[in-house]
Parts: C-alpha cells; structure tokens; sequence
C-alpha cells in the first residue's frame, strides 16, 4: 500500500506540512515595484474556507498562503512583465474536500485593453471574465476566490 499524496487525502493536510519562513513575500515588502494582493477563499454557500492554501507564481516568482479563520490570504507580488498577453498570476487552490487542486488566473484591473487582447482570457465565457480579474481596493489588488455557487470563480482543466 502506498502512502497517500496530497493530491489524495481530504483534510487540513496543506496548512501545517506545505508552508515555509516568508512563504507569502514573492519580493520585498519595501519594494519599490510591490504589489500587495489580498482576498478570501469562500464556498458555495459564501462562507470562508479557514483552512486552504492558496499558491500564486509566474515567472521567477512563487508566494504561498494559508488562510486564516475568515479564509483571508495575502500575497506580495510585483506585477510581471510579459510579451505576449496581460500581466497575471497563475494560481493554485488546495483545500478540504478537493481530491485535485484548482487552477486559476488572476489579472490586474488596471490592465484593461491588455486583458481583452488575452487569448487565455478571450477563452473564457465573456459573462465570467470578472471572476479572473481582481479589483483595486486603495493601495491593494483584491482578489477572491469562489469555489461554488453564484460567481464560482472559473477554474482551467490543466
């Protein structure tokens, strides 16, 4: 019998074996490109997960969170820079319940003629585009992750 993966046990499992010293921090807090992204892992029925583990990377930058009691996350980003497409993060859900971990993308607001030439965008359903893209909430990027129900936020079968 083999030992089960992550990928295969349901339960708290990702919140105290994954984490590491500075796991949300992709650059410096005090830097002068820094982005900070905060949001919330919520269920079908709008409730906070308190017990997920949301990872975002592009590029050379990787940054993982737990959430908390109210299924907050936060991250420090810098906006990456791309040749080809908008500006986003690729990110990665794992939580109680989930037998395979959820992949998604988060693009900037500010972002707006890019986001609409993207062509992994442009495959998405125009109706649930603003599920992928995060809003600017004063020196934050807000961005919220629905699992189920109204405003499911749209998952990519990788």
């Amino acid at each position: 019998m083999t030992e089960p993966t992550p990928s295969q046990t349901v339960g708290p499992f990702f919140g105290f074996a994954l984490p590491f010293a500075d796991d949300a921090n992709a650059t410096g807090v005090e830097s002068r490109d820094a982005t900070r992204v905060e949001g919330q892992v919520l269920d079908g029925a709008g409730e906070p997960v308190p017990d997920a583990l949301v990872e975002a990377s592009q590029g050379e930058q990787f940054a993982r969170c737990r959430t908390d009691g109210e299924g907050a996350f936060h991250f420090t980003l810098r906006k990456p820079v791309v040749n080809d497409g908008a500006p986003c993060f690729e990110i990665v859900v794992f939580a109680r319940g989930l037998l395979r971990h959820l992949r998604t993308r988060m693009y900037f607001p500010d972002e707006e003629i890019a986001n609409r030439a993207d062509r992994v965008l442009q495959l998405v359903e125009e109706s649930r585009r603003h599920t992928l893209v995060a809003h600017q909430d004063a020196d934050i990027v807000r961005f919220d992750i629905r699992l189920q129900g109204e405003s499911e936020t749209v998952f990519f079968a990788l």
